[in-house]
């Protein structure tokens, strides 16, 4: 390279600035603005805006314009919650960074080892040929293979451990697809898919995530009435089934592979799996002990004295073992995507950030109310509606201990049925397409280098009307025709 190139200025990104001090702009305007009215809930209880939760909706605004826009690296915005929250005396710097360490983070940084292992040892390349020898060449075919088992393992296991097994895996098959490391629409539809439907298939039972279980302990303690295991999976199932068949119509359509088929496919992926010869000690080694975790975790739900261990500690565990086996080394470390795993910090830290302040709340009560005179079936949409985007931005666990309380308050004097809040609130918080943050396998489907923050947002767009659209014909139709009571006698 001559000296000449090496000293030619890089172009100015104007675009890039504009979306920077949009962001700036948006947190000044809401930090140094007068006090906002108080929320007022039907029971005549006020909540009050404080200059923290406004400092905190400020926070939130900036973080999810330099998100989606990548103004700069997605973890950089993560750093960036922290530090305005400690300069402007949002939260304490002990309690903000605190969230950065949180056990939710643990458990994504001990998922992504789990995918770094079974990529160093083969056993995701041994995998995808396996799968690639029973789908065939055509890659609608590999696009509905991906997501079937994607969403299957979901039922068993949380959906960030299975996005960060089903991604190397992934890495595998898109490396057949003859365009190196190229961004196209197969890799895209590859990805994000794999994304969308580990949040389809995860409402299906309360082992696919958190949010389940945090839901209906709201719903028991309010009420009084609990939803047991199979009720939920009862009712579930045919929305999230029902989510992954139209995502893969969805994909067809709006990122349709560019080949139809791979020829010889079928074929060389039977090669390259005989190549592989007889499992490795370290490929034996690692099923073992992934699998045991996933086994003990996936009993936690059933055995009263499991329950006691946390799920980040067991799966931690996995991440230790690697290590004392010697399948990596401190070598391996250096591959971790730590702005994945900053991102999810940051992602904790502005969630928790919104709730101890009491800004959720007031957002929640203040949304909910607007329709507390409306129709039952513009209020249980409304519910939908606001889940779906607090879910985009905090956790999903967050989303639901915000906006369900309020709405089971408020839902008795629409003559709504308590369950079907419930549900709708479920199946939202279980999909977040439009932002990175959202969930842990937007993150890792991120790390492909396959698609932009913008274009996942772009996508997720017609992605969450066609999820508004099912979540109406499931309160209209399906659910009272199961036998779920959608509104109150009388």
């Amino acid at each position: 390279m001559s000296a000449a190139t090496l000293s030619q200025p890089k172009s100015f990104d104007f675009k890039r600035l504009i979306f920077m001090m949009l962001g700036l702009t948006l947190f000044a305007v809401v930090y140094y603005c007068p006090a906002w009215p108080d929320a007022i809930d039907p029971m005549g209880e006020h909540f009050i805006l404080s200059q923290q939760a406004k400092g905190a909706i400020a926070v939130f605004l900036l973080a999810g314009t330099w998100w989606v826009f990548e103004v700069v690296p997605i973890g950089v915005t993560s750093l960036a919650i922290g530090v305005l929250q400690a300069m402007f005396f949002i939260r304490p710097a002990k309690v903000a960074f605190k969230d950065f360490m949180d056990p939710s983070v643990l458990f994504i940084f001990a998922s992504i080892m789990i995918g770094l292992v079974f990529t160093k040892t083969g056993l995701t390349k041994r995998l995808a040929y396996k799968m690639l020898m029973v789908v065939g060449e055509k890659t609608k075919n590999i696009y509905l293979g991906v997501f079937v088992v994607t969403a299957l393992l979901t039922h068993i296991m949380a959906h960030t451990a299975v996005a960060a097994t089903i991604y190397p895996l992934l890495l595998a098959i898109y490396a057949l697809y003859g365009e190196g490391d190229k961004p196209t629409k197969f890799g895209k539809g590859l990805f994000i898919g794999m994304a969308y439907i580990a949040g389809a298939g995860s409402i299906v039972t309360l082992l696919g995530a958190a949010r389940g279980a945090v839901a209906i302990g709201f719903f028991q303690e309010i009420l009084g009435k609990d939803i047991t295991f199979f009720e939920l999976t009862y009712y579930m199932a045919p929305v999230g089934w029902t989510m992954v068949f139209l995502l893969w119509g969805f994909f067809m359509i709006f990122l349709k592979p560019e080949k139809a088929t791979i020829p010889g496919l079928r074929e060389k992926a039977r090669e390259l799996n005989k190549q592989m010869g007889p499992l490795t000690r370290d490929e034996i080694m690692a099923a073992v002990l992934v699998g045991s975790v996933i086994i003990v975790m996936s009993l936690r739900s059933f055995i009263p004295e499991l329950k006691a261990i946390d799920k980040t500690a067991l799966i931690l565990v996995s991440s230790i073992s690697f290590f004392i086996f010697k399948i990596l080394d401190i070598n391996d470390l250096e591959d971790i995507p730590w702005n994945i795993i900053l991102l999810f910090a940051g992602a904790m830290s502005i969630g928790f950030c919104l709730w101890e302040t009491g800004a959720a709340k007031w957002m929640a009560v203040n949304w909910l109310t607007i329709f507390q005179d409306s129709h039952w079936f513009v209020f249980v949409m409304s519910i939908a509606f606001f889940v779906l985007m607090m879910t985009n931005f905090i956790m999903n666990v967050a989303a639901i201990a915000i906006s369900l309380p309020v709405a089971l308050v408020i839902a008795p004097y629409l003559g709504v049925a308590p369950e079907v809040i419930l549900f709708v609130a479920l199946v939202v918080a279980g999909m977040p397409f439009l932002l990175l943050v959202g969930a842990a396998p937007n993150a890792i489907a991120y790390d492909s280098g396959q698609f932009t923050p913008g274009e996942f947002f772009l996508y997720g767009i017609p992605a969450s009307i066609m999820l508004l659209v099912v979540v109406a014909f499931a309160v209209l139709v399906l659910w009272p025709m199961m036998g779920m009571p959608v509104t109150l006698p009388g």
